[in-house]
């Protein structure tokens, strides 16, 4: 049923990735277009989608190429000046060729659309901007920077004013998490009636459990996993040098693990696991299909995320961790605030930073079947009564509705922006060896 009928045109721009294969970009955009949106998206053109124009689900995409292989600081930047140019023309071309649009959706990262925002308010556009990352922290993590404007640098202080800048051209922030909420209002100075979480939870309808395969396993009794972009900032060589310690120093040549994903540091990782001899104990798949990460997670015995504590990952919602609970595998971490959140008991939660402490926690929860059925049971549980992306469809419409001038009460604002709550209810899952 229909949102609206008048002003329900909608552009959403997104550089990180391209959509379809942005899955939160895409859940939002098809859940506006199944409410009554016309939707119409701009992002990059990356392998596998190529094709400047195409129409999916009722959404209208324009992709632009990326000549631009960005290295360093120098080639971020000219990558960033390459697709604001692109965006703004193909923003043109959506409203003056194309279905139009009445309010402009732009995710970060970056922050660097908001001259466009300016331009099409003066033309009675409204703005919404989805906050998905924290770009400098995660600017400073990746540069070996401190996360402060007097330690980070000239670039840090430019992405912290890109993002000041992008807040105070927002009407609306939709965001992902309460730390995120709370750095909107305090740095971003937004009125928390303002901002929106809606959590990036999975589709229930796109996942599906299966039997156990022993062939993930490659011949071991356990399989562990990471699912993920592989990016510098993701701490992935920590689970190689802990898989390593499992091997020599803790005497287990009973696991396997697999790492499921693609992303600018993957090679370089798959590099790492043969320079410290343990490439026998890894499989890189690179980006893989739907069913296949379906059957991995459905026989992984432990989900692993290794991103190290630092003030980006501690107020960041990782979606690994929300989709190893989907199947059912409990979740081993360092202790990160925002994961906490997340998986709550379904969790195991070791010191920050320490990949002994990491590959000990492998160790306990292999060696404990009971506790990893417990934590399984919590978190498929925990995901289809809390965290499933059908939670956030009822904040993300009130947004627009609060974008288009239509304010619920407020108490109905609270329930749409309130965080999951916990869950420690148990229900069988089909992975448990």
């Amino acid at each position: 049923m229909s949102e609206r009928n008048d002003r329900n045109r909608v552009l959403i721009v997104v550089q990180n990735l391209p959509v379809p294969f942005d899955r939160r970009v895409w859940l939002e955009a098809t859940t506006l277009a199944r409410n009554g949106y016309r939707v119409s998206v701009i992002c990059p053109q990356m392998r596998g989608f190529n094709k400047s124009r195409e129409v999916i689900e009722d959404i209208d995409i324009y992709r632009y190429p990326l000549p631009i292989d960005a290295q360093g600081k120098l080639g971020f930047v000219l990558e960033f000046l390459w697709c604001f140019v692109m965006t703004s023309w193909l923003s043109l071309k959506v409203q003056l060729g194309g279905r139009g649009f009445d309010i402009l959706h732009v995710c970060n990262p970056p922050e660097t659309y908001w001259p466009l925002a300016w331009f099409w308010r003066a033309f009675g556009k409204r703005f919404i901007f989805d906050h998905h990352d924290l770009s400098p922290e995660m600017f400073a993590v990746k540069f070996d920077r401190p996360a402060t404007p007097e330690g980070g640098g000239a670039l840090f202080k430019a992405l912290l004013f890109l993002e000041r800048m992008t807040f105070k051209a927002a009407e609306i922030v939709i965001t992902t998490n309460e730390s995120h909420k709370r750095l909107a209002i305090s740095r971003g100075g937004k009125r928390p009636e303002d901002v929106f979480i809606v959590r990036s939870g999975p589709d229930l309808s796109r996942f599906k459990t299966y039997e156990a395969d022993p062939k993930w396993r490659h011949g071991k009794r356990f399989l562990i996993a990471y699912l993920g972009e592989i990016c510098k900032q993701d701490g992935v060589d920590h689970l190689v040098r802990a898989v390593k310690i499992l091997r020599d120093e803790l005497k287990r040549d009973d696991v396997h693990c697999i790492f499921m994903g693609g992303g600018p540091h993957q090679k370089a990782i798959a590099d790492y696991a043969v320079e410290i001899g343990v490439q026998e104990l890894c499989t890189f798949t690179g980006r893989i299909s739907d069913e296949d990460l379906c059957r991995v997670l459905s026989t992984t015995d432990v989900g692993i995320d290794p991103d190290p504590k630092n003030e980006w990952s501690d107020k960041s919602t990782m979606n690994k961790v929300i989709e190893y609970m989907f199947f059912g595998a409990p979740v081993l971490a360092y202790d990160l605030h925002e994961t906490r959140v997340s998986a709550g008991d379904a969790g195991l939660f070791v010191t920050a930073n320490d990949e002994r402490a990491l590959a000990r926690g492998i160790v306990d929860l292999l060696d404990d079947p009971e506790r990893r059925k417990r934590m399984g049971e919590i978190g498929y549980k925990r995901v289809r009564e809390a965290l499933a992306w059908n939670y956030s469809v009822k904040p993300l419409l009130a947004a627009y509705r609060a974008a288009l001038g239509d304010r619920a009460p407020a108490a109905a604002l609270a329930a749409a922006t309130a965080p999951a709550a916990s869950s420690s209810s148990t229900e069988p899952t089909s992975n448990t060896p």
